[in-house]
């Protein structure tokens, strides 16, 4: 076995790296070799800021449980989360585009009917989303599952109200015969990302904005149809084009409509108060048209 140097080391340990059966290991572990050692060698650290890299990873992933995932958020902020959503996502169909899940889904919302408000007690302002699921086609889907989550009228996920119990802010709802689906909950607001963690320490170093626009989350499965896991992003907020997690797609800005009190709702009843309408239609491509795209 030849003897490292400084020069020599990485071409070493890729090749004893390709010593791997699987050939897709192989090929991130030997792809993950070269573009490490050339961070390395482009920055060439310090022992000391080594240790440093070393204790944040440690602290990040110490800070991760069921509820919070610290390495989501970095993957988030360094723009790699939606880069590896873009490369599986290319879509050329006109289907919704996706975006990142982000650091606060929880599976397993429970189960609400059409129209039933999944933000009972929540602070804000009340938001009615409705639409339609459908295909490409513009045929309606039926019972396709609509899994949402959000932060409530004061910016806060599940996550970040310990003094809670039980499920906050999320819902799993169905859309009908035709296709509709309608939803009542409180409008977001926009929001900065959990600053009292590593991530927060890293962003508190630079300039850069750690706000996220006011948006939902959505996650769409349908029989037959391949699912897609996006937001919708509240027009004209001043955040759209700063979005920490660079998540905002054009296409999934929608107009939040504040209508006054004493205005019909989607729902049927009077509101005593002002609220929110969010109109959007949800396209599902199926699973066929994919796979011959």
């Amino acid at each position: 076995m030849p003897y490292v140097t400084e020069k020599t080391l990485t071409d070493i340990v890729r090749e004893r790296w390709s010593d791997i059966p699987d050939a897709r290991l192989k090929q991130v572990m030997q792809a993950l070799v070269k573009h490490a050692h050339a961070f390395v060698r482009e920055i060439e650290p310090t022992t000391a800021e080594w240790a440093t890299a070393i204790d944040f990873l440690t602290r990040t992933g110490k800070m991760c449980d069921e509820k919070r995932q610290e390495f989501i958020l970095f993957s988030d902020v360094l723009g790699v989360s939606m880069l590896v959503d873009a490369i599986n996502h290319r879509q050329k169909s006109g289907a919704t585009p996706s975006t990142v899940e982000g650091p606060f889904h929880v599976p397993d919302a429970p189960a609400f009917t059409n129209g039933a408000n999944m933000a009972a007690n929540a602070p804000g302002i009340p938001c009615f989303c409705t639409g339609k699921v459908r295909g490409i086609g513009g045929e309606p889907i039926a019972g396709a599952t609509l899994d949402l989550w959000q932060t409530d009228g004061e910016g806060l996920y599940e996550a970040q109200r310990p003094e809670i119990e039980g499920v906050w802010m999320r819902g799993l709802y169905r859309s009908q015969a035709d296709g509709s689906y309608l939803i009542r909950t409180v409008a977001p607001i926009a929001y900065t990302i959990p600053m009292d963690g590593t991530i927060g320490e890293l962003m508190n170093r630079t300039n850069i904005s750690h706000m996220r626009p006011a948006h939902i989350h959505f996650a769409l499965q349908a029989p037959g149809y391949h699912g897609v896991v996006t937001h919708l992003f509240e027009a004209g907020d001043q955040w759209i084009e700063l979005d920490a997690v660079y998540g905002v797609k054009e296409a999934l800005i929608v107009e939040f409509k504040k209508m006054p009190a004493g205005s019909k709702a989607p729902s049927g009843e009077i509101m005593n108060e002002p609220f929110f309408v969010v109109n959007y239609d949800f396209v599902l491509e199926r699973e066929a048209q994919a796979a011959a795209a």
